[in-house]
């Protein structure tokens, strides 16, 4: 499937659109996102996190007391973003979607070897067919599928917007 973004050109200075390639090797290749829930009395709510992009979504995990998954059992609702702390160069990337939960055995194993092999072994997590470290502090694991993304591109500025 190609996905194609539309250039804004109301806040642009690029002539042409970011491809959908380029943002994904972007949100690959991040070791740190930002990920926006919001809170039951409506506020939201940010935090860094580690995470993974694989098969077309965002995966994270937080515990079960964490803000976020408090905040996940009242709306499923998530942005996402990573990017560059400059100006001039780089590309941010802003990810809006909903919060499913993983599970199973198969897809966790998976999942688990896959946050090893990006971080090593500071995220190194065992798991059983429900959490990642289900005999310590029990790790629930969320996938963010774009329902829509902003990619920021800095050299040339540029917005391209993509709908999923």
């Amino acid at each position: 499937m190609t996905i194609t973004g539309k250039l804004d050109q109301r806040f642009s200075e690029a002539t042409e659109p970011i491809t959908w390639q380029a943002v994904a090797g972007a949100l690959d290749a991040a070791a740190l996102y930002w990920l926006t829930t919001v809170r039951g009395d409506g506020r939201p709510h940010v935090t860094p996190l580690v995470g993974l992009w694989t098969d077309d979504a965002f995966v994270f995990c937080t515990g079960p007391t964490e803000q976020k998954a408090r905040n996940l059992q009242a709306g499923t609702a998530v942005v996402v973003t990573t990017g560059t702390n400059t100006w001039n160069a780089g590309l941010d990337v802003v990810v809006e979607g909903t919060a499913v939960r993983v599970t199973g055995l198969q897809r966790l194993t998976a999942l688990a070897d896959a946050y090893r092999a990006k971080y090593g072994d500071d995220w190194d997590f065992a798991c059983d067919d429900q959490v990642f470290d289900p005999d310590g502090e029990a790790a629930i694991v969320y996938q963010v599928r774009p329902a829509k993304a902003l990619a920021f591109a800095k050299s040339p500025h540029g917005q391209t917007t993509f709908r999923f």
